[in-house]
């Protein structure tokens, strides 16, 4: 097995896309460590097929599935790698991850990030803010932690400093996006979730666990533009951030795809998610 890392991945139903991640990492022979919240494919079947040690847990959001799974998977390598089932380690990044060696990594240095290229439809988004796009996805055992404070979104946190690998690419493409009805209804339940989350923030129950800094990690620049968007007028910042993605940004370039993509997650889905903070808070 490696010496240097290993791999936690989260499933549920994906036999179709798990064989494709495993497929990408099994000649960097590290150990594998699956969490899985109640497949009833052939999920846990490919799962033993790569040797991966698995346990189940019920499914809240990701990023409790997360915590649960850094604290319960006896990981004994010094990094540990967490990545989504429809993930898949391109050519550059699995160069990388061969060539990995500790003592290269600065003592200060916690967590590496990863550039993600994501896939709507067969089409890599490359505009409207989606490339490139650094993941922390690479962090000292034991040291990084899954932020719980998110209610969607899922991020790792680390303590110290970080690393950027720019050609180390992350490939993101959920095949069972093609059909439209899937993505609406999964950001349908996002929705829901996003908008609690803001309610809750709106009422100081919850707080960023990553520093707002424009100038700092790209999980630092994110909570800067996150703390702006808390404060921005419901109804209005979907048109803005649209505006934003599609002309500053210049979504309009990534052709049908890319519209409809930046339409549905930079428009509609923010749409929703004010209709129903001020749904929340008419009951309350």
């Amino acid at each position: 097995m490696h010496p240097g890392f290993s791999f936690v991945i989260l499933t549920y139903n994906e036999k179709l896309h798990l064989p494709r991640l495993l497929s990408s990492i099994k000649d960097l022979h590290a150990s594998i460590y699956i969490l899985d919240s109640g497949s009833t494919d052939e999920t846990l079947s490919i799962a033993k097929e790569f040797g991966a040690t698995v346990l189940t847990n019920k499914f809240v959001n990701h990023p409790k599935q997360w915590d649960y799974a850094l604290k319960n998977f006896s990981i004994t390598t010094p990094w540990t790698i967490g990545l989504d089932a429809d993930h898949i380690v391109s050519i550059e990044l699995f160069k990388k991850l061969k060539e990995f060696d500790l003592l290269q990594i600065p003592k200060n240095v916690d967590g590496i990030y990863f550039n993600r290229k994501n896939f709507f439809k067969g089409r890599w988004i490359k505009h409207g803010g989606y490339f490139p796009k650094y993941l922390l996805k690479m962090f000292r055992t034991g040291i990084g932690y899954s932020d719980i404070n998110e209610n969607m979104d899922h991020r790792f946190v680390v303590p110290g400093k970080t690393l950027i690998w720019e050609k180390g690419y992350i490939l993101e493409e959920n095949l069972k996006e093609n059909e439209i009805r899937f993505w609406i209804e999964k950001h349908n339940r996002y929705s829901d979730l996003t908008a609690i989350e803001e309610v809750e923030r709106f009422e100081k129950l919850r707080k960023q666990q990553v520093k707002p800094d424009f100038f700092g990690s790209p999980d630092e620049r994110i909570a800067f533009f996150k703390s702006i968007w808390w404060k921005l007028p419901l109804y209005i910042r979907p048109f803005l951030y649209f505006f934003y993605r599609f002309i500053f940004k210049l979504g309009i370039l990534d052709g049908k795809q890319g519209w409809i993509f930046h339409f549905l997650q930079g428009f509609w889905f923010r749409l929703i998610v004010d209709i129903k903070i001020e749904e929340i808070k008419k009951i309350k």
